[in-house]
């Protein structure tokens, strides 16, 4: 379950035609329904538009949210085994909507299920196996950043079920032609904070210095610092400047890290948060952009091990673990790098394991990805992965997905940076899983 590297790029937007080669054509619609592109085009041009200005622009974007409505419901309703009767009224609905209000609402069932299916086609989630199992809460109807903080909070402890981990998503109100849509400027909604020192050392994480600068300069202040403070949440509605907003400490589940055989480990006094919520992802589904969809699911433990300790620019455990072992830490020969990150791996997992709090090894991942891969071929769906991000961290040539070759094209519905364009093909957002 890989991770998304920390973006604070904190700006914001895919044309994907590549996501249509993965939909098959319904039957063709009965003469009396037969409206198209061409002629959806015609209705616009035809359409009286209050400013000339930006028009061809205006109608481009019509055009194409059209087109990837049409292509996400032929999926919806082909995967659902619903009639073609049912899709082309829902299609014709839409038309009206777009040609009306330049864009159209989502029913809950296009919602969630869009929702799972963007899980699928992440090509950077190790965890897809379990895609169908999302929780997908409907949060549109909420108006202020106070709401979405509290529905946020809710979610956290939705999840986290008391270490009994549940994948969950909850979507707020999309971007609309009006406004840029709500955003969560944290890039993970739990996080640590990390503090520069003027002698140029951290404490805390260090991949987090740049935003718990940002928060400060909103006026976030913490008198005791220490190097596991939790960093606020940042939410911005449209038109409006950013909140601050803590966390509830009680709302968090964290677990001690301890090792099953070195007792001096504890005195590290490591610990990590057990809900990894990714919250900065635009996730774009039929031509809706939802620009706040926090998404949570489980840790992998080598991304807490092998990412967050061991990562030079995080908590950059691996020097001391070693020292503590007393291993040659001259020497690359020792490998005392890969020894000390074996025990990092051995205490995440037994200290989670220790607490009933779910999390997955890197092998068992691996196994579970590859089971995906076969549910998958079953229903004629070919899995688009990035090799990188699907191999573990840690041990990777001793993993099943190590051995295999994956196309990495991204397809919608799909999770996507908010600083790249969401309509290019390049490679844009990473797991939606993890941080």
């Amino acid at each position: 379950m890989n991770l998304f590297r920390m973006n604070f790029n904190f700006k914001g937007y895919h044309k994907d035609n590549l996501h249509r080669d993965n939909i098959k054509s319904l039957p063709e619609q009965d003469a009396d329904r037969s409206f198209s592109i061409s002629n959806f085009t015609e209705s616009l041009a035809n359409k009286q538009m209050e400013n000339n200005a930006g028009l061809e622009t205006q109608k481009e974007n019509i055009e194409q949210t059209y087109q990837e409505a049409s292509d996400y419901l032929k999926l919806l309703y082909r995967e659902k085994e619903l009639s073609k009767n049912q899709f082309w009224e829902r299609l014709s609905r839409v038309r009206k909507e777009l040609l009306n209000n330049k864009t159209y609402f989502q029913t809950y069932e296009e919602l969630a299920y869009g929702c799972k299916v963007a899980w699928r086609n992440n090509g950077r989630c190790i965890a897809r196996l379990f895609w169908k199992e999302l929780i997908v809460r409907d949060l549109r109807h909420l108006s202020t950043a106070e709401e979405i903080f509290n529905a946020c909070v809710e979610h956290i402890r939705l999840a986290t079920n008391q270490g009994k981990i549940r994948s969950v998503i909850s979507i707020f109100a999309p971007q609309t032609p009006e406004n840029s849509g709500i955003r969560i400027i944290n890039p993970f909604m739990i996080r640590y904070a990390g503090y520069r020192q003027s002698n140029g050392e951290v404490i805390g994480d260090a991949g987090s210095v740049e935003f718990t600068e940002f928060v400060q300069s909103l006026g976030w202040k913490k008198e005791n610092k220490t190097h596991f403070d939790l960093l606020p949440l940042v939410i911005q509605m449209p038109g409006e400047e950013p909140q601050i907003f803590d966390l509830p400490p009680d709302a968090i589940m964290e677990v001690p890290i301890e090792h099953p055989e070195y007792d001096w480990f504890s005195e590290f006094g490591l610990k990590w948060y057990v809900l990894p919520i990714v919250s900065e992802k635009i996730l774009s589904i039929g031509g809706i952009s939802y620009t706040a969809a926090p998404f949570s699911g489980w840790y992998m433990s080598s991304e807490i091990a092998s990412r967050n300790f061991a990562d030079t620019d995080r908590y950059n455990m691996l020097p001391k673990v070693a020292e503590k072992m007393g291993l040659n830490t001259k020497s690359h020969v020792s490998l005392w790098k890969d020894r000390a990150l074996i025990e990092l791996n051995t205490a995440v997992l037994h200290s989670f394991n220790l607490k009933g709090v779910t999390i997955v090894d890197h092998h068992t991942a691996s196994r579970q990805f590859m089971a995906h891969i076969e549910k998958e071929k079953e229903k004629g769906r070919k899995v688009l992965a990035d090799w990188g991000w699907i191999v573990p961290p840690l041990s990777g040539s001793t993993t099943e997905v190590f051995h295999r070759e994956f196309e990495n094209i991204w397809i919608k519905p799909n999770f996507f940076d908010r600083n790249l364009s969401i309509n290019s093909h390049e490679h844009v957002g990473g797991c939606p899983f993890h941080s």
